[in-house]
């Protein structure tokens, strides 16, 4: 016995020594990157705390503030991290917290039930990378601090003045180190959403978030009661749903708690996102499969014993799921999570939790509400035939390509070398600056197509009209990955997709469309990186025959300053890319060298957020589209989608 304790105490003090100085040197293995994603966590690992103490019941209000300085502040009204001596270490265990990897209560000990936390690693790793972090705990009428610089404690924790017996809480600022992130900048926007998702997913939290680093502070207050049945309310704003109440069921089955809510609405798209204490699992996992079984068992012994359809008939999942908005959160002691990302569920009791839980409260519901058991399965039975008259028109495309060797559309202009690393397609609206591309081009490597008039909006329709549109038609047969079930990466012909659009309101429209279509159908293209927006320049100046290009308003006054504002400059605004001739539009906006593409970026961590982006700028309710348009306008100058 004696021996084992020792070796187990050695390797403890190893870890002390090591610990903090390993996060700093591969701090990607520890918050998944350096970019501003791994910079936003560090905020999430400490409002994750927080969270951790209102499930527990401790704490009600968590702040969240973005300082004048670049730190942030996070502060709760929990039960404050203990200031007592940790025996097993002799410090205080606050320290040990912030100083220790893989301490705190989420290892065993009954300290939590469930917690959030990325991998319990919290604090420390957050304190290793900071430049500095200060912790400020109200804990029985007296306030106590400690500090750290880059993981290293500057002083022993000391009392600094005296609170209010009655409250209990911790204060937590940091200030991330430029050492080690790329941007230290926090997205006021990104934090924003994620913040919000908390406040659905931890019914009883209200978070205070307060953004001081623009001489006018904004604040946000997020304080959901329903919980996630406010969060469908609230991805289904843009769209009509298809009876006015959120279904919502709960339950406790193996130690695992399990809540879902969802409403279908009238459009054709699934969102269903998943949650595991609440940090998102982008890839499902056992807990969406439960879900999903449940749904179709369900509602096809419904409809089967309430004669809506044969008893040899059935549903398949996706009829039944066209056009549902769901939630699946749940709560559980060890996660395992899979795959390269670590953003899938394996617990295997999982599935059977979620599935238990759902078939018996949503049966329930069926029986007690037959309007809208009705409603859905109606809708359901209408998605069946659709699906099958776009698998007939489908399986025609097949076999014509079969037979002719898959042929390109004829409008397209394709470029010469074979090697999608190389080649380039511009998409571009509108025949005469298809004509001025096609002209302008450099032939080796950049394809044009150009599209007629608005395409289809795919928010609107069902897949057998989208099979049916010949510019979407002539899109994926252009880039040779097909769609759905048959998309297939490594058949993608060119490694740029570039949008080409004018630079007014229909241009903007009409890349819109273009972005949905891809996003709802070819998503693995925005995710990779393929798809970029070219960007034309907005006015043209010249002055003694030398001539200039801006793309903004900024960069015009810049040039104006740079060259003289006088009688002698002639400056033309363009109002489309037809307005410039073949070489006017090669140097602007089509060389390699000089022209400026934005890369349209997708976070997997908020595609509820992008989701509902897209419904609310192409759905059919006006009021939300006029919210998010004046809400966003002021974060127009990057409209990275």
């Amino acid at each position: 016995m004696g021996m084992e304790e020792k070796t187990e105490y050695g390797a403890d003090q190893i870890q002390i020594l090591e610990g903090l100085e390993a996060v700093r040197k591969r701090p990607g293995m520890y918050i998944g990157s350096t970019s501003i994603r791994g910079l936003h966590h560090l905020v999430y690992e400490i409002v994750d705390n927080a969270v951790d103490e209102v499930l527990a019941g401790f704490c009600d209000t968590i702040r969240v503030i973005l300082n004048k300085d670049g730190s942030a502040t996070v502060v709760d009204n929990g039960r404050g991290i203990p200031v007592g001596i940790n025996h097993k270490s002799g410090l205080p265990a606050v320290e040990v917290v912030f100083t220790i990897l893989h301490a705190g209560g989420k290892f065993g000990g009954g300290g939590y039930k469930v917690s959030g936390g990325l991998h319990g690693v919290g604090a420390s790793v957050v304190n290793a990378l900071s430049e500095w972090l200060e912790v400020t705990i109200c804990s029985e009428g007296k306030l106590y601090r400690q500090r750290y610089e880059r993981g290293h404690v500057c002083y022993p924790l000391k009392v600094i003045g005296e609170c209010d017996p009655e409250k209990t809480g911790t204060t937590v600022t940091f200030l991330p180190d430029k050492e080690i992130f790329e941007e230290t900048v926090f997205d006021f926007n990104t934090l924003k959403q994620r913040l919000r998702e908390m406040a659905f997913l931890t019914k009883n939290v209200k978070i205070i978030f307060r953004d001081e680093r623009d001489e006018e502070p904004v604040e946000k207050i997020f304080h959901y009661e329903g919980g996630i049945k406010e969060f469908v309310t609230y991805l289904n704003k843009g769209k009509t749903p298809l009876y006015p109440e959120v279904i919502y069921c709960e339950g406790t089955r193996d130690d695992i708690y399990v809540e879902v809510a969802l409403q279908h609405n009238d459009a054709y798209n699934e969102g269903v996102y998943s949650f595991v204490n609440n940090i998102t699992t982008p890839e499902g996992g056992t807990h969406l499969t439960g879900f999903r079984n449940a749904l179709t068992k369900t509602f096809n012994t419904y409809a089967r014993a309430n004669k809506l359809i044969k008893e040899t008939e059935s549903l398949s999942g996706e009829d039944i799921r066209e056009g549902l908005t769901a939630i699946i959160s749940i709560k559980i002691e060890n996660p395992q999570f899979e795959g390269q990302t670590k953003q899938k569920l394996g617990n295997s009791e999982a599935r059977g939790a979620v599935d238990a839980v759902v078939s018996d409260q949503l049966m329930i519901y069926l029986e007690q509400h037959p309007q809208v058991a009705k409603l859905i399965l109606e809708k359901s039975i209408l998605a069946q035939r659709a699906r099958e008259a776009a698998r007939k028109a489908r399986d025609l495309t097949r076999r014509k390509s079969a037979l002719d060797g898959l042929s390109l559309p004829g409008k397209l202009a394709d470029c010469t070398d074979k090697d999608p690393k190389n080649c380039e397609i511009y998409i571009v609206e509108g025949d005469s600056a298809g004509g001025s591309a096609k002209t302008a081009r450099s032939r080796a490597t950049q394809a044009i197509l150009p599209l007629r008039g608005k395409i289809l909006n795919v928010e609107k329709a069902r897949l057998d009209k989208i099979y049916a549109n010949a510019e979407i038609k002539a899109m994926i047969t252009a880039f040779g990955t097909g769609i759905h079930d048959d998309f297939d990466i490594t058949k993608l012909r060119y490694h740029k997709i570039i949008i080409m659009t004018d630079a007014d309101v229909d241009g903007a429209h009409i890349s819109t469309l273009l972005l949905t279509f891809i996003y709802r159908f070819m998503p693995e293209l925005i995710k990779q990186g393929y798809v970029y927006l070219a960007q034309p320049p907005l006015y043209k100046i010249e002055k003694n025959k030398k001539v200039w290009y801006a793309y903004d308003d900024l960069e015009l006054n810049r040039i104006l300053t740079e060259i003289g504002r006088d009688q002698n400059n002639k400056i033309q605004r363009y109002k489309g890319l037809g307005e410039m001739d073949a070489d006017q539009l090669w140097e602007t906006t089509m060389d390699p060298e000089k022209r400026i593409l934005k890369r349209v970026n997708m976070d997997e961590e908020s595609t509820s957020e992008l989701d509902l982006t897209f419904t609310t700028l192409m759905g059919d309710q006006v009021e939300p589209r006029r919210e998010f348009i004046e809400e966003n306008a002021k974060f127009v100058q990057n409209l990275d989608i």
